[in-house]
C-alpha cells in the first residue's frame, strides 16, 4: 500500500550560484558521507558532473521528504537521508541514525529515481507499507 508520493524539480543554475556563493560547504550540508566522496571525484573529473550529481541527491532528499510527510523537520535532516546507486546503477535510498530508526518501525520502503538534463534535476520516490509476513497478520 502507498504510504506516499513526492517529486521534485531542481534548477541546477541555483545549486551552481549556491556553491558559487557558499562554496563546498552547501555539498557538505545537503550529502551525506558517501555521497561526498561521489561528488569530489565526479566533480574532480567533470565539474558540471559533480554538480548535477548535487542536484539530483538535493531533489530526491527533497522529493524523499514529501513522500514521508515530514518535510524537513526531525527526524528528517539532508545527511541521514543518501541516495546512492547500486552497481548497476539503480539509485536507492539508504537512511541512518534517528531517520533509519522512524522508517523502519513504521515497516516503510522506498523507492527513487532521477534524471538531470542541461538545467534541471528531478526526482520521484514512492514510500510504501510492507506487508505483514503471513505469521504477523490477524
Amino acid at each position: 500500500m502507498i504510504y506516499g508520493i513526492g517529486t521534485d524539480l531542481c534548477d541546477i543554475r541555483r545549486i551552481t550560484a549556491t556553491l558559487a556563493r557558499k562554496g563546498d560547504r552547501f555539498a557538505e550540508k545537503v550529502l551525506g558521507p558517501s555521497e561526498i566522496q561521489v561528488f569530489r571525484a565526479r566533480r574532480t573529473r567533470v565539474e558540471s558532473r559533480g554538480i548535477s550529481y548535487l542536484a539530483t541527491r538535493f531533489s530526491a532528499k527533497e522529493a524523499f521528504s514529501k513522500a514521508i510527510g515530514l518535510g524537513m523537520h526531525m527526524p528528517m535532516t539532508w545527511r541521514a537521508c543518501e541516495i546512492l546507486n547500486l552497481p548497476s546503477g539503480k539509485p536507492e535510498i539508504r537512511l541512518h541514525g534517528e531517520l533509519a530508526r522512524w522508517f523502519s518501525a513504521r515497516g516503510l520502503v522506498a523507492h527513487v529515481t532521477v534524471t538531470d538534463e542541461a538545467d534541471h534535476a528531478a526526482s520521484f520516490v514512492v514510500v510504501e507499507t510492507q506487508p505483514l509476513p503471513p505469521e504477523a497478520a490477524p
